[in-house]
């Protein structure tokens, strides 16, 4: 089957691209695209897809913030990006990769202005975790 004119690639429910014609059982609806997205919007709506086992939708709303924040948030958003992108490989089984994200992220959590609402101590948390620093994650 040929790609639809105008129509994403599905995917599954870690961002795997899954073929055209796909089981539709495994097809997870992807992020809605946003040119804009508040601090509180991106924090809430990433948190309920983490909550749903859906780290890369995650990863997709830190992303849209990211493009649209102020320049003096940019860091943080980046390193929520990043943090979710780890969780992602973390899920995927790829722990190896998950744990150089989470490096990226906590270096560059450590070193961002903080961006209200975001809980920056359960991000640093999980993303020790991630690494293998220290105890149980929240996500």
């Amino acid at each position: 089957m040929g790609r639809p004119v105008g129509v994403e690639r599905p995917r599954d429910r870690l961002g795997r691209p899954l073929p055209w014609d796909g089981d539709p059982a495994l097809i997870v609806e992807s992020v809605p695209t946003r040119s804009t997205i508040s601090g509180s919007q991106a924090w809430s709506w990433a948190l309920d897809y983490l909550d749903r086992d859906l780290p890369f939708h995650a990863h997709e709303v830190f992303e849209q913030r990211w493009r649209c924040c102020p320049s003096d948030e940019r860091l943080a958003w980046q390193a929520l990006a990043q943090w979710a992108a780890a969780l992602t490989h973390r899920a995927r089984g790829n722990q190896v990769g998950a744990q150089r994200i989470a490096r990226r992220a906590l270096a560059n959590l450590e070193s961002a202005t903080p961006a209200a609402p975001v809980d920056a101590h359960a991000v640093r948390a999980s993303l020790e975790h991630l690494i293998g620093a220290s105890g149980t994650s929240p996500y």
